[in-house]
């Protein structure tokens, strides 16, 4: 599964090739936590280079429709993503693996984070951070609504549970529980 591809240009398209190819694996699924244009720069390249979909959450669709407007008026190269399947349901299966998909809006009103219980590995896009949180003055953020999807939804999940954002380092709950200054 790939999750919120943000190739820019060539040399990072290479570098996620490159990684798939080195490591044998086979792109199944295309996954946009949100549609931010640094989530989805690379959609294109990854629907035309291994055939897949982008899926999103139905309220994304106006954000993933609006990122041509934002790369003109950021005045940076965009290639428009495809066409996107809509999130149907509140699972995602990858092989024999089932991902729970948590509704988590707040940085963008459709956004999602992707939890699999077996392994406790949390993809959160930007949602959290290590002791940070994601931006809500972007066009469908919410201070309010992002710190009650991240205490309700993903506070909720075992201290031990690793949370992979969409920038940075790695951290757990049970840290940001602790020391996220912004859910204190």
């Amino acid at each position: 599964m790939i999750v919120d591809p943000g190739c820019y240009d060539a040399s990072e398209e290479n570098i996620l090739s490159a990684f798939i190819s080195d490591n044998n694996l086979k792109p199944v699924l295309l996954v946009n936590t949100h549609c931010h244009i640094d989530h989805v720069f690379g959609n294109k390249y990854v629907a035309e280079k291994y055939g897949l979909t982008p899926i999103i959450h139905p309220i994304e669709e106006p954000m993933l429709d609006a990122v041509s407007r934002v790369a003109e008026m950021y005045g940076v190269n965009y290639t428009p993503s495809p066409a996107p399947q809509i999130l149907k349901e509140d699972t995602i299966k990858l092989g024999d693996e089932v991902f729970e998909v948590l509704f988590v809006p707040g940085h963008s009103p459709g956004h999602i984070a992707l939890y699999h219980a077996k392994s406790g590995n949390l993809i959160v896009g930007d949602v959290l951070f290590r002791q940070s949180i994601g931006r809500t003055d972007l066009p469908g953020g919410d201070m309010d609504t992002l710190l009650n999807s991240i205490r309700t939804k993903l506070f909720v999940l075992p201290d031990e549970t690793k949370v992979y954002p969409g920038h940075m380092e790695p951290t757990t709950i049970g840290f940001e529980k602790k020391h996220n200054p912004f859910l204190k």
